[in-house]
């Protein structure tokens, strides 16, 4: 009985250790891609209410991995009015910035102020342009965080993914009290996600669509996300756009998203 107990202990550890290590080489992956990031999309945030109804608003990001940061710029202009103009007083750009460290910041550019506004931590859960996504939703900073499993092997349509958990540290601000994501184990791209929040456990399902590669980096032509138990979803449609951008930090200064907001 002792030496079965001893080898059922010894198996565990073997067993918890390749786990580790499989987290980590997904983790390692899911890293690689976001800190060779340089690209820029442009397309569409579509509001699909539960009677089929949509609102759809243009949207621009670019984003690009610096040492030790990730800067992400998200350009939304709301529908045009019936005179023709876009409503320019609505348009709005946000700059949010990861680090690995969890010290991440979002600001808030509008037309006609004369500075950006950083946008406070309990803010960053509140919907954009009422769709279903939030602010933080444009960070993904789940790969960094302190806590990493993977769950199990299952199939997503037709893919064989890794199902990766993350859950935040004390240093880590998120709304999120987790994230499951479904990687392919083949390229290790997200097919699916599921973010559940810590204020009343509501679970976001991401699913990404459209997968192709393009100068070696994988990319989604849409994501749509949907609220569990709630009717409509929100739809991130990418029409055109580039996988290596070549932008520089000057393209994520104030000054020139500054210059953006006061053209017409």
């Amino acid at each position: 009985m002792r030496l079965a107990s001893v080898v059922a202990a010894a198996m565990l550890l073997i067993a918890t250790t390749a786990h580790a290590a499989d987290a980590r080489a997904v983790i390692a992956v899911a890293r690689q891609r976001i800190e060779t990031a340089d690209f820029r999309a442009t397309g569409r945030l579509v509001r699909v209410d539960a009677s089929g109804n949509r609102v759809s608003n243009a949207i621009t990001i670019k984003a690009h991995w610096l040492p030790g940061v990730l800067r992400a710029l998200v350009e939304i202009v709301p529908p045009r009015t019936p005179a023709g103009n876009a409503r320019q007083d609505a348009r709005v750009t946000i700059l949010l910035e990861m680090r690995p460290n969890g010290q991440n910041t979002i600001r808030i550019f509008r037309p006609h102020e004369s500075a950006p506004a950083s946008l406070p931590f309990d803010k960053w859960s509140e919907s954009v342009f009422g769709s279903d996504f939030n602010y933080e939703d444009f960070l993904q900073p789940e790969y960094y965080w302190q806590g990493q499993t993977i769950l199990k092997s299952a199939r997503f349509g037709a893919r064989d993914c890794d199902v990766l958990k993350s859950t935040p540290g004390a240093l880590d601000h998120s709304h999120y009290a987790e994230v499951q994501t479904w990687l392919d184990h083949t390229i290790g791209y997200p097919i699916y996600l599921e973010k559940t929040l810590k204020d009343g456990g509501i679970v976001k399902e991401f699913t990404y669509f459209g997968l192709s590669q393009s100068g070696g980096v994988w990319s989604a032509r849409q994501v749509e996300v949907k609220i569990h138990g709630r009717p409509g979803s929100t739809l991130l449609i990418i029409e055109r756009g580039s996988t290596k951008a070549n932008l520089s930090i000057r393209d994520f200064s104030p000054e020139q998203i500054s210059q953006f907001e006061d053209r017409p």
